[in-house]
């Protein structure tokens, strides 16, 4: 099948060919780019929407209710939901897909499960091209669920535009919060599972660490903290006019663009990365770069030096070192 045309047929929103073309994306087929590179004009329309928090918080049928929600209001729904790579076969668990297996037969609902295969944050280390093929696609919004919380989880700063941290009762998310750097990341606090005893105490929580931000002051964005129940939908209506809230106030303020900027900065860099790589391993064999570490663990060798020779030799100029 020639790249332009699974390109167009994506575009003209052929189902078949977006499931492709993820396909060809989480393969790291060689015409993924040329394909990316056809999508990215159609794209920037879609309202991205990341979700993360604890295991066991949730986060799967909180994401069914609110898409539920959202197809009732006469969006186009796309789902990436990042599951725990199997350790037989490297791929997606599939847990999440089977929860939404309700939302499957709807046509205007795109669910697609991804191994996270070790990636670091939570995101399958894809998932912001699969985004892109979604968002040229036509779907206007589209969720990425994450694997979990955890110090690496501000990836999800990264991918998305509004960012949803789910809490449980009695989980201790507001202490996990500050270590892990997920106070700064939440645009929207859930507290779910609000009928569990302790519900109102994990808000007033979180209400105070928000409180503690020495730069709140500053932010026109005022994180909500909101209650739901999943299993209910209660307090799912809310979350979805929260989400609506937070995208006009991105577009008013301007952070709309400031984050796609943002983001675009760090896809760029990370490019950048695998292409240096790729140039080191085509340079420089398995073997010499065994020798190379052992003389340095050694000390035969610098890591300086070392590093300096190896950047000339893949056609970089060499650090500059000022003498002691």
């Amino acid at each position: 099948m020639a790249t332009p045309d699974i390109a167009e047929r994506l575009l003209a929103g052929d189902r078949r060919a977006l499931a492709r073309v993820v396909t060809l994306i989480e393969n790291n087929a060689p015409e993924t780019r040329q394909i990316l590179a056809r999508l990215h004009a159609h794209g920037g329309r879609a309202h991205i929407v990341g979700f993360t928090g604890s295991p066991g918080a949730g986060k799967s049928t909180l994401v069914m209710r609110l898409a539920r929600e959202l197809r009732r209001r006469d969006q186009r729904i796309g789902v990436i939901a990042v599951d725990p790579s199997s350790p037989f076969t490297g791929g997606a668990i599939l847990g999440d897909r089977i929860r939404m297996q309700e939302l499957a037969g709807d046509p205007q609902v795109f669910i697609r499960s991804m191994a996270s295969r070790g990636s670091l944050g939570g995101l399958a280390a894809t998932t912001r091209d699969v985004t892109r093929a979604l968002d040229a696609a036509g779907y206007d919004i589209i969720i990425v669920e994450t694997v979990g919380a955890g110090q690496a989880e501000v990836e999800i700063v990264r991918a998305a535009q509004s960012v949803v941290v789910v809490a449980v009762p009695g989980m201790g998310d507001d202490i996990q919060a500050i270590k892990a750097g997920i106070l700064e990341i939440a645009d929207i606090f859930v507290v779910n599972k609000a009928d569990r005893p302790g519900a109102d105490q994990t808000a007033a929580e979180l209400r105070m660490l928000l409180s503690l931000d020495e730069h709140r002051g500053e932010h026109v964005w005022r994180v909500p903290i909101l209650k739901t129940n999943a299993h209910t939908g209660e307090g799912v209506p809310a979350l979805a006019d929260a989400l609506a809230e937070h995208l006009i106030s991105l577009r008013e303020t301007g952070q709309l663009a400031a984050r796609g900027g943002q983001q675009v900065r760090s896809e760029m860099l990370a490019l950048l990365h695998q292409a240096l790589l790729a140039r080191i391993e085509a340079t420089i064999g398995p073997e010499e770069w065994d020798r190379l570490v052992t003389a340095t663990v050694e000390r035969s060798r610098d890591p300086y030096t070392t590093a300096d020779e190896l950047a000339r030799r893949i056609g970089l100029a060499p650090s500059a070192t000022t003498p002691p």
